[in-house]
């Protein structure tokens, strides 16, 4: 893979993987039974990334979600767009360094009778459809009166080969069912007759073994399965859902949708587009300041213009006018159009050239982009940051659907504590205050975006909060040596993580041959557990070197009866087989530096062979992974420790990169909190029809130019706790911690499930004098929520872990109209909290009036 999966991503595609080895299980067996397994997730979520994941395991095996190669496995990938699979196509190259080869789209004249092992087919409906040279002839029924022929110059249909290749017991087929990029529109008429014929076989056609669903949401891959009437007899596996929280919170996505829009009645086009440019070149300075503070190459953001269907060329000409009038130096060529005729259109003076929907993102001379609807299913666009819409407010939903191919993250990564580089913007000229509420409407309930179900949050005309000079830099200071937590991992591999780290050091300078040191150290583990488990070892080498078996025996009377067993010596085929076996659970590169270490005073053959037969022996003993991942989890703990401070004066995607890293645990790990830089928040609320102020608080760690944070969306519990804490003697700031990112401090806990989930507590407070400031998390949440207790427990094992970095740390709630507070400081506090699971009993047992 060129990509690192993030924590999400590897969890569902090791779900995926687990489900799609019982798919082939099922299907090998004697019932042969056919069956389906879907994975869901919003869009943005990475969904073709994690296809090409799984595709790689299913072809070549996977150490990470420990997985055997599939020697048969063919993948067949079906969508109702020849478009679109030319786009999946693309992405997956770019995903995968080992699949461009392997990639197939199937044309006519296609002269294979049977699917080959190892690739990818890409096929659409138009491909099946009647008349189709590829399957023309395959049925009467499917043929224009007097043409009966095969497909030109093939004496075999398509669906001739999919028969072969269902009916060749060395190959399993895993068809991949993409309904997750499908587009709003009338889909093709005979979708659904095609999808039938291949999932419950016809004509001959067998069914197809495993189909593997990839869809949005769950409803619209039911309704797929649906459509195609799959017959009862397939077994759906499972379905694995991707959480939209942890798409969020891993920063793929933008944070903060900015809507724009008039106040009063009347033609604003001009202004608010004026308004539009200015915003564009705003983001282009912020890239370019952050680049520069980097040293990397800066984003080049660009601005959408969406238009009607039927645009008027002079109100467009007229638009291009205001663009290059409030923007003088944007060039010539910086104009172009994503229109479905696909040539140049003149549009007045002006003449805009097409360009092919996926080679925006990387054209970045282009400034300005003019499209009328979603501009293509699987588009997406990650520099595109501003988009100003003409249309009017009947057609939310298309300003919705181009909406949600622009929320990706530029960098793939949050830029932390940045809001304004974290956030789109939408301005709406046609809108008001009351039709604007309509693309909040849809916005919250789209499928393309996943606002309903995170806290991705929707402002409308905020204003920017910047760090704020009246806080001591103590409180700076303190706030930056603060403890939070990553989430920890389903399928974390604490020796991949360390061999990671190490690559990351070197890379960096911090430490050169870190990967030598590592694999060292390892080494000494094998060493030690050779030792300490000869015995057990000697017994291991012997049945490498041995293959045994039995003889059976046929009686016509008695039935079959194994007779005797019988050993042979293993050959070089059969010890080499043994290797790759125990390089998988030692890992590849530790079984090969091993075997080098083994081999390295001796220059003959039978070292080698040796070190191998060793090597096999050793990934046998029960002892040894357990060992080898102890020893990778201290070393990776001593290194992050004592590279602490260094890492933190490395740019801010290196840090992220060692962000990464850490949290590749199956526990919580510590991680740094990064430095607040600015902050978007609306200022004004509507109240009816008119508009209203928010309150405001002074010593928020940002603010705006008056040293002011808007309050008015806390809730009264809350605002007392806010007034409260800051009332009191040494109060110095205060901090309404984020919904996400690394400058919110986070505390993981576990749910009822025993899934790992992210707090974020409401507040931290600072306080003490400008020498020595001491800091307090205070979490203000209700104890009859559903999540309540596991969050109690989550703050009773941080407090027991970090407690000494803080003054207090408390939950507090309302119980019978007085505040009430649980002080996490208290040793048997914390105990009784663990050893309680109803929020309400904790609070009656263990909290004081706040």
């Amino acid at each position: 893979m060129r990509f690192t999966l993030k924590d999400y991503q590897a969890d569902a595609v090791g779900d995926i993987l687990r489900e799609l080895t019982s798919a082939r299980d099922f299907y090998k067996s004697a019932s042969e039974r056919v069956s389906s397994v879907a994975l869901t997730a919003t869009t943005g979520a990475g969904k073709t990334v994690m296809a090409a994941a799984v595709i790689e395991s299913l072809f070549w095996g996977s150490e990470d979600f420990d997985t055997v190669p599939d020697p048969g496995a063919v993948v067949l990938w079906f969508s109702d767009d020849p478009a679109l699979n030319q786009q999946t196509r693309h992405r997956l190259d770019q995903a995968s360094d080992r699949l461009r080869n392997r990639l197939v789209t199937v044309e006519h004249p296609f002269r294979y009778r049977k699917l080959q092992p190892g690739k990818v087919y890409f096929l659409n409906t138009s491909k099946l459809s009647k008349n189709s040279l590829l399957v023309r002839g395959h049925s009467s029924e499917d043929t224009l009166p007097g043409i009966d022929a095969h497909p030109d110059t093939t004496p075999f249909t398509f669906w001739d080969t999919l028969r072969n290749t269902i009916d060749d017991k060395a190959l399993t087929l895993y068809m991949v069912l993409d309904e997750a990029h499908r587009g709003m529109g009338k889909r093709p008429t005979d979708t659904p007759t095609i999808v039938r014929r291949l999932i419950n076989g016809h004509q001959g056609v067998p069914p197809v073994p495993v189909v593997w669903g990839i869809s949005a949401t769950v409803q619209r891959f039911e309704a797929a399965m649906s459509e195609a009437d799959v017959q009862s007899n397939r077994v759906h596996l499972a379905t694995v859902q991707v959480d939209p929280v942890r798409i969020q919170e891993s920063g793929l996505l933008k944070d903060d949708i900015v809507l724009d829009f008039p106040t009063e009645t009347g033609d604003f086009n001009t202004v608010l587009l004026r308004r539009g440019v200015r915003k564009v070149k705003v983001m282009s300075e912020a890239w370019e300041d952050y680049a520069e503070a980097q040293n990397d190459e800066p984003i080049r953001p660009l601005m959408v213009l969406q238009v009607p269907n039927k645009p008027s060329p002079t109100e467009i000409a007229s638009a291009i006018d205001v663009i290059r009038d409030e923007w003088p130096g944007l060039d010539s060529n910086a104009f172009a159009h994503v229109f479905g005729d696909h040539s140049p259109q003149s549009f007045g003076p002006y003449r805009v050239p097409y360009i092919s929907p996926e080679r925006v993102q990387d054209a970045t001379y282009i400034r300005i982009l003019l499209a009328k609807d979603a501009i293509s299913t699987g588009w997406d666009c990650p520099r595109a940051e501003v988009m100003v819409s003409f249309r009017p407010a009947k057609d939310e939903t298309h300003i919705t659907q181009l909406l949600g191919r622009m929320i990706r993250s530029p960098l793939a990564r949050r830029i932390e504590g940045n809001s304004l580089l974290n956030s789109v913007e939408c301005i709406l000229p046609k809108f008001s205050k009351n039709t604007a509420s309509l693309v909040l409407e849809k916005i919250m309930g789209s499928d393309q975006l996943t606002v309903g179900a995170t806290d991705q949050r929707i402002l409308v005309d905020p204003q920017l909060m910047v760090t704020n000079p009246a806080v001591p830099q103590t409180v700076w200071d303190l706030y930056q040596s603060l403890p939070s937590e990553s989430l920890p991992r389903k399928h974390a591999n604490p020796i991949k993580r360390t061999t990671s780290l190490a690559h990351a050091l070197a890379a960096d300078r911090l430490l050169p041959d870190a990967g030598k040191l590592a694999h060292a150290k390892l080494h000494g583990v094998l060493n030690g557990l050779s030792a300490q488990y000869a015995r057990e070892r000697d017994t291991a080498e012997h049945d490498v070197l041995t293959v045994a078996g039995g003889t059976v025996r046929g009686h016509a009377r008695h039935g079959l009866r194994q007779d005797e067993f019988w050993s042979e010596q293993a050959d070089d085929r059969a010890i080499q087989d043994a290797y790759r076996n125990g390089a998988r659970v030692i890992t590849p590169d530790v079984a090969r530096t091993y075997v080098e270490y083994l081999a390295a005073d001796a220059n003959d053959e039978q070292a080698y062979r040796d070190a191998h037969i060793r090597v096999a022996a050793l990934a046998r003993l029960p002892q040894t992974r357990p060992a080898l991942d102890l020893e990778a989890d201290r070393i990776a703990e001593q290194w992050l420790t004592e590279y602490r401070v260094a890492i933190k004066d490395l740019s801010e995607a290196r840090q992220s990169l060692y962000a990464e890293i850490t949290s590749m645990s199956t526990e919580p790990q510590r991680i740094p909190l990064a430095l607040p830089k600015n902050r978007q928040e609306e200022v004004t609320r509507m109240l009816g029809t008119s508009e209203e102020a928010l309150e405001q608080r002074m010593m928020h760690l940002l603010a705006d130019k008056q040293g002011l944070f808007p309050v008015g969306k806390l809730n009264p519990d809350e605002l007392e706790v806010l007034d409260t804490e800051m009332a009191r003697a040494e109060a110095l700031a205060w901090y309404r911690n984020p919904t996400a990112g690394r400058d919110s401090l986070s505390i993981a806990f576990q749910d009822r499930h025993g899934d790992w989930r992210t707090l974020r507590p409401d507040f931290l407070f600072f306080s003490g004098t400008q020498a020595e400031a001491r800091a307090t998390i205070v979490d203000p949440h209700g104890y009859w929520l559903p999540d309540a207790s596991w969050k109690l427990h989550g703050m009773a094992r941080f407090a027991e872990a970090y407690g000494d970095s803080f003054h207090r740390i408390e939950a507090v709630s309302r119980i019978n109209g007085t505040l009430r507070v649980i002080d996490f400081k208290i040793p048997h506090t914390r105990e009784g909290i663990l050893n309680e699971s109803d929020a309400a009993y904790m609070y009656d047992r263990f909290s004081t009036t706040y």
